[in-house]
């Protein structure tokens, strides 16, 4: 009954552009009614969560989570004001709802904006998924982490290069790196680590009783990616000096950061440009190659050529006044 009374501090993280399925729940809460529950997240795309439950004998598109009689798709939801560090909590006293929940299993949806869940096809969301019973009852944590028997008494050690990465583990935000997490059941762990403009890491910890695990993440930069064109096209594309394709061309996986792009076709004068790549993101460039000039385009001769040829042309012009001078 010890382990039904432990209450999991769930964290949800929502990342932009990223739609979390209905039945992607987070990993599962267990309490007893009339409990309070912690609940906290992350969220870096909204200054506040909207939340709202369902499940048995509710209304489908579900209730306000401090006040069971009033309905979502009546505007009426529990709002959570996000903090400066992209994070939220609340505390769901099961008690205090105006009304009584029946035992079974519960979700509770986060969402960016004001929608029920029947609007929440342009919106991000994610779900939490909560167990509730009466005392005694025997169950476990969703997920196949842990069950009634165990103990919390493993932990993970996680750092990163760079540091300061966003840690999520098994759907639950954990703070940043160099991070401890500790109290955690025996079983299987996934690790996302991340951080803005840097490809992100996931791994699979397998946490045996009384164990600790350290997890090093390195994340390599992100890339940005280039797309050239050219007037005329066709042109042969050079990347810091190295041949990159001919345009049009995309180029992909580019540092981010300052790099100096060439482009040269037969008969145009060639053009240098310095270009900037930023982490995710595409950049144009397009470049107009001026046409040679006749003088420009002219076989360009070795410097013995050329004195050879000026000699051969100050012999002919001698012989030519000698010829003249002589018939005169």
């Amino acid at each position: 009954m010890a382990a039904i009374r432990t209450i999991r501090s769930t964290m949800l993280l929502l990342v932009a552009c990223l739609l979390l399925t209905a039945t992607a729940a987070a990993a599962g809460i267990v309490a007893v009614s009339g409990e309070t529950i912690p609940l906290s997240g992350y969220s870096p795309t909204s200054n506040q969560v909207y939340l709202f439950l369902t499940g048995p004998n509710l209304p489908t598109n579900g209730v306000a989570l401090n006040d069971i009689t009033k309905r979502a798709d009546e505007g009426h939801f529990t709002v959570v004001q996000v903090m400066g560090d992209d994070s939220w909590s609340y505390k769901w006293y099961t008690g205090n709802i105006n009304g009584r929940l029946d035992d079974g299993t519960y979700t509770i949806w986060v969402v960016n904006g004001p929608n029920d869940r029947s609007n929440l096809r342009n919106a991000e969301y994610g779900t939490i998924s909560v167990t509730l019973g009466k005392p005694g009852l025997s169950a476990g944590i969703s997920g196949g982490i842990t069950t009634a028997s165990a103990s919390p008494s493993c932990s993970l050690v996680i750092i990163s290069d760079p540091a300061d990465c966003s840690v999520v583990v098994n759907g639950e935000y954990k703070g940043k790196t160099p991070l401890t997490v500790g109290n955690l059941y025996p079983g299987a762990y996934t690790i996302n680590v991340t951080k803005f403009g840097f490809m992100p890491y996931t791994t699979a910890v397998q946490l045996t009783d009384g164990a600790e695990a350290t997890v090093t993440a390195y994340l390599p930069p992100e890339r940005g990616t280039l797309m050239v064109n050219t007037t005329p096209e066709g042109a042969m594309v050079l990347l810091d000096g190295v041949v990159a394709g001919i345009a049009p061309v995309t180029l992909i996986n580019v540092l981010p950061g300052e790099h100096n792009l060439t482009v040269t076709k037969e008969g145009y004068v060639p053009v240098q440009q310095q270009v900037s790549v930023e982490a995710g993101q595409t950049t144009p460039v397009s470049l107009a190659l001026p046409p040679l000039s006749p003088l420009q385009a002219f076989p360009v001769r070795t410097p013995g050529l050329v004195i050879a040829t000026l000699a051969g042309l100050s012999c002919a012009a001698v012989t030519i006044v000698r010829i003249r001078s002589w018939n005169d």
